[in-house]
């Protein structure tokens, strides 16, 4: 049978290790760096002439006639945007890291960060993409999807990109 003194040291080295591991998890929590870290890996690169440069494509949810939505997360290298296009049925993007740019036709460039939504209506003509100086990466939602594909147009000017 194990004594007293044996018990308590088994217990304290418990409770030690348990100590650590907690202090360990928050510092992570609260670390910046970890706030950086992707929810989803990038996906596959894109290989099309609908962006301006780099970007990556990790589809969440593929289209389907059940639930007429597509879920893809997207990353962009820093500068690189969609060309012009519109959604039949409208799309919704949600800004997860970086800082990014969203243009809808006839407005302003809006300046994206980390929390923002943007809610695009149907066969609104807009681009978006990463800000010159950061790497931008969204969840981009296709809505009602039953209404037709993305139409891709004409690709985003400099000046167009970077008017204020």
């Amino acid at each position: 049978m194990m004594n007293f003194k044996k018990i308590a040291v088994l217990f304290l080295s418990g409770v030690l290790a348990f100590s650590c591991t907690q202090q360990n998890k928050s510092a992570q929590a609260t670390d910046p760096e970890s706030q950086k870290a992707e929810i989803f890996p990038k996906g596959t690169k894109i290989a099309n002439d609908n962006f301006s440069g780099t970007a990556w494509l990790n589809m969440l949810v593929a289209n389907d006639t059940t639930q007429n939505t597509s879920i893809g997360n997207v990353t962009f290298e820093p500068g690189v945007r969609t060309n012009w296009h519109y959604h039949p049925g409208g799309q919704i993007l949600l800004a997860t890291s970086g800082k990014g740019r969203y243009q809808e036709e006839g407005t302003a460039v809006r300046e994206l960060q980390r929390g923002d939504v943007i809610k695009c209506a149907a066969n609104i003509r807009h681009w978006h993409g990463a800000a010159p100086d950061s790497e931008f990466i969204h969840i981009a939602i296709g809505t009602n999807t039953g209404k037709g594909a993305v139409v891709w147009l004409q690709p985003v000017t400099d000046e167009e990109y970077n008017r204020q």
